[in-house]
Parts: structure tokens; C-alpha cells; sequence
């Protein structure tokens, strides 16, 4: 893994953390984990777009052919994406928001493709656990820069929606497939970052995006971490619980993280 010149995280952005359940990193992410989750990001619409056709698909839950896609827990498919997801950096960041202690739980591709890029309906990312759960924590990393006009994400403090310690329920938007929590008017507070910032924001902290209207990609990486191991109410483990941090050390071993493991 390479170097990294590590972002100041300041206490203000630790207590806006806690309070209101987000902060804002701008321009942290190294050139070259950028380059290289582009070009990763590529890689995996290919496979998408190869799947689907397959399948004669042109919607996979809330994945919509050419117009928005979520690619989950692929990262094992790749021989670079460890470099970032387990870096110096991320390492930082988790040390900020969650403590001394921290798993890799879940980690995804959102892309929303040029001039037809779907909005995405107001949501807590805990919303989709389906059971309850401590907040983990949510990285969302870009790729290019993110205005109003290429489908940002909007973020509503907990002090606007009471979602410090709450999961609300979520019901099915017909049509996207989308989980909606939220119904109320507040529009949120808009990310207008350059790429190579990482939001981060708590699970429970609820979000949205609107519809990509410029000619290109909106491009977001998404690893998700947490304080433990999320276990379904049958004992199942939910997606990964990759260990990263131990009393504040990375224990990541590469050679452990295996398919099977």
C-alpha cells in the first residue's frame, strides 16, 4: 500500500459526526486510488452490463440498466481495491467515527449514467438491514465532481429528522424498487465536493440523490464499516465482517481475506 499525507480530521468534524451525523472530507482520496477506482468502477458496469444482457434484464432490484447501478461486495474480484478500502486513510476515518475498533461490512459501486441518471428517494442506509442494529458507518467517496446538476446526494442532520437513534420504517417506491423513510419537506443539504472527497455519514443519518442531467457519469465509491459484526435475528452474518482495526491498530491480513472467509 502506498503512502498517504493524512487528512486532518478536526474535532469540530468528529462532534458534527456524533451530533448530526455526518462530515465532509474534500479532495483526501490519493491520485492514484482515484485513477484506480475509475477505472475499477469501469470494470464492474462492464460485468453488470454483461450479467443483465445474460439474464435478458434490464432492472435488478434497485439497479437500473444505463441509468443507475449498485454493485455490491465485488471488491474480492479485484486485485487493487484493498489498497484503498484498507488504507491509511479509511483507517483514519474510522478512527474518528467509530472508535478503536472496526469491521468492513459492506462496500458498493453507485454510478448514475449521463443525461439519465435516476434520483434516489430519501432513505437511512440502515433502512435496508430490515432488523435492528447499531449505526455504521458509510464513506461515500467520489469519483467526479458532484453538483445539484450531476445527481448529488442531499444529507438531513439529525437535529432536522430526530434520527440520532432511530431507524425509521421504509416503504417500497413503486417503479424504482427504491425504500423511502422520510416524507416530509425538507429538501436537505446538498454535497457540492470535487472529486477525491469522502462524505461520511452515520447509517442512520438520512439521505437522497437527485437525477444526473449532465452528459456524463456521477461516479461513487462506497465501503461501509462497522463497530461489530451486523448478524441477522437468524444468527446469518449480513454481508462482511471484514476485520480492519483492533484497539486502533489495522489487523487487515490480505491473506486471510479470501472468498470463504
Amino acid at each position: 500500500m502506498s503512502t498517504q499525507t493524512l487528512p486532518r480530521i478536526s474535532e469540530q468534524d468528529k462532534q458534527q459526526y456524533h451530533e448530526e451525523g455526518y462530515f465532509i472530507l474534500e479532495r483526501v482520496i490519493p491520485d492514484e486510488h482515484l485513477q484506480m477506482l475509475r477505472a475499477e468502477c469501469q470494470t464492474f458496469i462492464d460485468k453488470k452490463d454483461a450479467e443483465m444482457d445474460a439474464r435478458g434484464q434490464s432492472v435488478e432490484g434497485i439497479t437500473h440498466k444505463g441509468k443507475r447501478y449498485f454493485i455490491s461486495n465485488r471488491y474480492r474480484e479485484s486485485q487493487r481495491m484493498r489498497e484503498f478500502i484498507f488504507s491509511p486513510l479509511m483507517a483514519e476515518i474510522c478512527r474518528a467515527t467509530l472508535g478503536d475498533d472496526a469491521y468492513l461490512f459492506n462496500e458498493q459501486w453507485v454510478v448514475k449514467g449521463a443525461e439519465q441518471g435516476m434520483k434516489f428517494a430519501w432513505h437511512q442506509d440502515s433502512g435496508y438491514v430490515g432488523f435492528p442494529h447499531r449505526p455504521y458507518l458509510t464513506c461515500w467517496c467520489t469519483l467526479d465532481d458532484v453538483s445539484e446538476a450531476n445527481g448529488t446526494a442531499y444529507i438531513l442532520p439529525h437535529s432536522r429528522a430526530g434520527t440520532r437513534e432511530k431507524i425509521f420504517s421504509h416503504v417500497v417506491e413503486q417503479g424504482s424498487n427504491d425504500l423511502v423513510g422520510y416524507h416530509g419537506d425538507d429538501p436537505g443539504i446538498p454535497i457540492i465536493a470535487p472529486a477525491g472527497s469522502i462524505a461520511c455519514f452515520s447509517s442512520y443519518t438520512f439521505h437522497r440523490s437527485g437525477a444526473n442531467t449532465t452528459p456524463n457519469l456521477r461516479r461513487i465509491y462506497l465501503p461501509q464499516y462497522g463497530r461489530e459484526p451486523i448478524v441477522k435475528p437468524n444468527g446469518q452474518l449480513l454481508h462482511f465482517a471484514v476485520p480492519f482495526l483492533r484497539d486502533g491498530k489495522v489487523i487487515y491480513d490480505a491473506e486471510q481475506d479470501v472468498v470463504d472467509a
